[in-house]
C-alpha cells in the first residue's frame, strides 16, 4: 500500500463507531485508501468553488457546497 495521509487507526475508529465488532487490517487500509479518493475529489471542487469566487483560500463553505454536488 502506498503512503496515507490518514491514520489507519481512525479507520477502525470510525468502523467500530458504526457498529463493527472487529476490523480487520485489509479492511482498514480499504476504508483510509476509498476515503483519501473521496476528499481529493472533494477537495478538488472546493478549489474551483473558491478560485470562481475570486479567492485563493478555500473555505468551509466551499468544501460544504463541493459535499453537496
Amino acid at each position: 500500500m502506498r503512503a496515507s495521509i490518514l491514520p489507519v487507526a481512525g479507520m477502525e475508529k470510525l468502523l467500530k463507531k458504526a457498529g463493527a465488532a472487529r476490523v480487520s487490517q485489509d479492511a482498514k487500509e480499504a476504508l483510509c485508501e476509498v476515503l483519501e479518493e473521496h476528499a481529493l475529489t472533494l477537495g478538488a471542487k472546493a478549489i474551483k468553488f473558491a478560485h470562481h469566487s475570486g479567492r485563493k483560500t478555500v473555505k468551509a463553505s466551499d468544501v460544504k457546497l463541493a459535499a453537496k454536488e
